[in-house]
């Protein structure tokens, strides 16, 4: 795996295009007006306060499988030529019943074929995976397309951040109640992580570094949790798993157009 070093002199990147799916979309980071903001934004406010004019475009749609963003996304990005464009896909299809790991591969690095030539630096990411027994089964699959990303990464020169790798967004306390997406704190290690990847000095140096422990819950209050956990996500993400229905459906990308970008807070 490719890794820019840190430099006193900190790169100049003008634009930057993400591609994906809820992961770069931005959920569970969730913003008082109802949107949601996640570590593609915050990782875009920190390259817009170092680069006037820099603009931002973010292409992610939540539940998009990787032949849905080989075919809606990625032509997109590499048409808007911009200096850094990442990519998270595929993990999705891992999550399926059926997946057909040949196939997420092909389309993986089809993605990537395209992409590459297309920006100075594609980015590429091993996702986080939190602890628990319902991804446990989904693992193997798993690591099979971060063996894929690291290949992919060293063929094409794209750089690659090892969030599976981090212990630290292990801890079921930087996900969200639905067990699937990070939490804001979860989200802006994963910012600070793709920021010193792309050879940013560091703002946060104990990212990867655990949480302090904390007495774990009761029995009752963990089985109340679980209860609610299939109520309100399990069940209907296993509904639309059988019914082939996805939450991102009729959904437009976030920021569909690549454009000067001063960051949030």
């Amino acid at each position: 795996m490719q890794k820019i070093p840190a430099s006193p002199t900190p790169p100049t990147h003008s634009s930057l295009v993400t591609v994906g799916d809820s992961f770069t979309e931005g959920m569970s980071d969730l913003l008082p007006d109802g949107s949601y903001r996640g570590w593609a934004d915050l990782l875009a406010t920190r390259m817009a306060a170092r680069t006037p004019g820099f603009r931002y475009a973010n292409l992610a749609v939540r539940g998009k499988l990787i032949g849905q963003i080989v075919d809606e996304q990625v032509d997109v990005a590499a048409s808007m030529n911009a200096d850094v464009i990442t990519l998270v896909g595929g993990l999705n299809d891992t999550l399926r019943p059926k997946c057909d790991m040949g196939q997420v591969k092909g389309l993986l690095t089809e993605a990537v074929e395209r992409l590459a030539p297309s920006c100075k630096q594609l980015v590429l990411m091993r996702s986080p995976g939190r602890q628990g027994p319902v991804l446990e089964r989904f693992r193997p699959r798993m690591e099979e397309l971060f063996a894929c990303v690291d290949d992919l990464a060293e063929r094409h020169g794209a750089v690659v951040v090892d969030l599976y790798g981090a212990s630290s967004l292990a801890d079921p306390r930087l996900w969200d109640v639905d067990r699937l997406h990070l939490s804001a704190e979860g989200h802006r290690r994963v910012a600070e992580a793709v920021w010193q990847t792309l050879g940013y000095a560091p703002e946060d140096t104990e990212w990867r570094t655990p949480m302090q422990a904390t007495p774990p819950p009761g029995w009752a209050t963990r089985r109340a949790a679980d209860a609610r956990f299939a109520r309100q996500y399990l069940l209907p993400w296993i509904g639309r798993r059988l019914t082939g229905r996805s939450s991102g459906d009729g959904r437009p990308p976030k920021r569909p157009e690549l454009l000067p970008f001063e960051g949030q807070a």
